[in-house]
C-alpha cells in the first residue's frame, strides 16, 4: 500500500526580489540608488520600508511597480519577472497584478467618489453596470457607503485617501504599493488608513508594501525594513521624532532633554520647532 508524502514545499512569495540594483550615472559620477537588495514578501504580509530622504525608497517602489527598469537583478510577482518583461507587456502586468496608492490621492476633481472608482474599474476591464456595482462595493468596503456621490472637494483628507485605496483595488491586485499613504493626513485619519491597509492584507491575503517616514505605520506592519544608502540596515534602536513622526537613529541626530526625558529629532528644523513650544507635541498620558 503506497502513501502520499506530505507536501512540505514552502509556497512561493508574492514578491521575490533578487540582487536588485539601480544605478544612475556612470563612472565616478555613478550613484547606486538601490544596491544589491534581496527581499521576499509573502501573501498577506504588510512590509513597511522606512529611511531618510534620498535613501532609495521611492526608487525601490518604482521598480517593484514596473515603472522603473533596474540596472540589474530581478523582481518576480506571481512568478513573472518585471525586470526582464518586454516593455509592451508592462502596462498589462501593472493593470492585472499591481495596485498603487499615493500621498496626493490622484483623484479627478470633477467626478464623484463612485465615478472615480468606476473609471479605475473601466481601465481594469470592468464596464457598465458591473463597474458601477464593483465601485459601490469597494467604497462600502473602505467605509464610504454614505459618500458615494460626493466630489473630492466635499471629502476630508482621510476620505479622499479611502477613495484612492478603493480605486487601487479595482483590478483585484496581488500587491498593493503605497507611497507615503498617510503623509497628508492628521494623526487620527492617518491611523485609520493604516488600520484599513492592515485589514485588507488580512482579509484578502494581499501583499502590501508601504514606503513612508510615518512612524504610526509601524503598528500595522509585519516587518519594518530600514533603507539607507540603497541597502537595508538593521532597525535596532530607532526612536520617534515627536514633531514629524519619523523614525530616527539617536546617534548623530539633534537631541534635547525636557523634564528628565530625552527626545531626538530628524533635523535641526524639527528640533527648533519642538523647543519653541514642546506642549504642541507632547500629549498627556491619557490621550
Amino acid at each position: 500500500m503506497s502513501t502520499t508524502p506530505t507536501d512540505t514545499t514552502t509556497p512561493p512569495s508574492a514578491i521575490s526580489v533578487h540582487h536588485l540594483t539601480k544605478t544612475f550615472g556612470q563612472g565616478g559620477l555613478a550613484v547606486h540608488a538601490v544596491n544589491d537588495i534581496d527581499l521576499d514578501i509573502n501573501a498577506g504580509e504588510v512590509v513597511l520600508v522606512m529611511g531618510p530622504s534620498g535613501s532609495g525608497k521611492t526608487t525601490l517602489l518604482l521598480m517593484l511597480g514596473a515603472m522603473l527598469r533596474p540596472t540589474s537583478g530581478s523582481v518576480l510577482i506571481d512568478g513573472i519577472d518585471l525586470a526582464t518583461a518586454p516593455e509592451r507587456r508592462l502596462p498589462a502586468l501593472r493593470a492585472t497584478h499591481l495596485g498603487f496608492i499615493f500621498q496626493d490621492f490622484n483623484r479627478l476633481s470633477a467626478l464623484t467618489a463612485r465615478e472615480n472608482v468606476e473609471l479605475a474599474c473601466n481601465i481594469a476591464g470592468t464596464v457598465g453596470r458591473d463597474a458601477h456595482h464593483r465601485a459601490t462595493d469597494l467604497l462600502d468596503r473602505v467605509g464610504l457607503t454614505e459618500r458615494l456621490d460626493f466630489r473630492p472637494d466635499q471629502l476630508s483628507g482621510g476620505e479622499k485617501q479611502r477613495v484612492a485605496i478603493a480605486r487601487a483595488l479595482a483590478n483585484n491586485p496581488t500587491v498593493l504599493l503605497a507611497d507615503e499613504p498617510t503623509a497628508n493626513l492628521d494623526s487620527g485619519h492617518g491611523r485609520e488608513i493604516a488600520r484599513l491597509l492592515r485589514r485588507l492584507a488580512e482579509e484578502d491575503g494581499r501583499s502590501i508594501v508601504i514606503v513612508s517616514h510615518d512612524d504610526r505605520l509601524r503598528e500595522v506592519a509585519d516587518r519594518i525594513l530600514w533603507l539607507e544608502d540603497g541597502t537595508f540596515r538593521e532597525l535596532a534602536s530607532m526612536v520617534t521624532d515627536p514633531v514629524c513622526g519619523m523614525a530616527v537613529e539617536p546617534a548623530g541626530n539633534p537631541t534635547t532633554i525636557l523634564d528628565g526625558t530625552r527626545w531626538w529629532f530628524c533635523s535641526t528644523h524639527c528640533h527648533e520647532e519642538f523647543t519653541a513650544d514642546p506642549s504642541r507635541f507632547i500629549r498627556p498620558p491619557d490621550q
